[in-house]
């Protein structure tokens, strides 16, 4: 057997017994989670979603009980309190205590267990305010996050330390990724809790439906956003848990951005809504830009974003438009 085809079979058996692995996905019954659950099982993974009238992950005890069950070879921390730039000022306290407890208790424990992988996602909120366009995993430290949702980024950032000093001090193998903005099929549209895209959505479905002459939007319309489809970024997910085992965050997003003027335009184009859009200057824009360096999860796990935004705006408007929830 010559090297290149006995590599192969290595490969390949490599492949089969990490597809058995037994897999936590932490707030897999949420929107990314869903996903992130059906990429895993479609691989052959036997896949564990801890819910949380069961498992209140604030509690060590709990983890404790749900690791002692499950005994994972993998846990994949998705669980998150979170949501729009409304919902991060209105709940700064809860959205750092909770998140950082979960995540703080959760790798503790999976330490104690053994698990074999901890795949820690975190958030494009970690990043400071303004740092260098576009945002190198480097830059992560360079300063203050953006005032409206720094509670959050602050907490999720504590855990890439604390994963980081699990590895050094425990070898524990434990990973930390930097999704940017997500969006897709089975998202949160509530209007007070929702991220930008789906409150977007939500809200031309809603004047399209009152025949309405206009839409109000936050901000001016001028800071920009890059996005990722839910279905992407699952696949990131996979792919980083498969093959990176490395100490430095990496970022996963497509690697452009768009204005929120333009992004409006899209999304009213895709539900066919065909009245003005007013912006509420009084209300705050965010961070000014986000625009992610996605060189690393190329080169690290050879991730590459498959859906173009327009593709993935007319799957998200699509699913929503069938959903109970859309009253279309």
């Amino acid at each position: 057997m010559t090297d290149s085809v006995n590599d192969l079979v290595i490969s390949a058996i490599k492949d089969r017994t990490q597809m058995k692995k037994r897999v936590v996905v932490t707030g897999g019954s949420g929107f990314l989670g869903s996903h992130v659950v059906e990429k895993f099982k479609s691989m052959g993974s036997e896949v564990f979603v801890p819910r949380q009238e069961d498992y209140d992950l604030r509690r060590r005890c709990n983890i404790e009980r749900m690791l002692y069950a499950m005994r994972p070879d993998i846990v994949v921390h998705l669980a998150a309190v979170c949501g729009g730039i409304g919902a991060n000022m209105k709940n700064p306290a809860k959205f750092f205590y909770d998140n950082l407890v979960m995540g703080a208790e959760l790798i503790d424990m999976s330490h104690e267990f053994g698990v074999e992988k901890f795949v820690q996602v975190g958030t494009v909120c970690a990043y400071p305010k303004a740092p260098p366009l576009p945002f190198k995993e480097e830059d992560l430290w360079n300063g203050y996050p953006e005032e409206t949702n720094a509670p959050y980024g602050l907490a999720k950032k504590v855990l890439l330390t604390q994963c980081q000093a699990y590895r050094s001090q425990y070898g524990m193998n434990a990973i930390y990724l930097l999704p940017v903005n997500l969006y897709g099929e089975r998202d949160n549209f509530d209007l007070h809790s929702s991220h930008v895209m789906p409150a977007l959505i939500r809200k031309c479905f809603e004047a399209k439906r009152q025949n309405a002459d206009s839409i109000t939007v936050w901000g001016t319309g001028t800071a920009s956003r890059e996005f990722l489809y839910a279905g992407d970024c699952a696949e990131a997910l996979y792919l980083a848990t498969e093959k990176y085992s490395g100490a430095d965050p990496i970022n996963l997003g497509s690697g452009s951005e768009i204005a929120m003027h333009d992004l409006v335009d899209l999304i009213k184009k895709a539900v066919g809504f065909e009245g003005a859009t007013v912006y509420d200057a009084s209300k705050p824009d965010g961070q000014p830009r986000r625009c992610l360096d996605v060189s690393k999860a190329l080169s690290s796990f050879g991730f590459r974003a498959r859906t173009s935004l327009e593709e993935g705006i007319r799957k998200t408007v699509e699913w929503y438009a069938k959903s109970p929830h859309s009253d279309f």
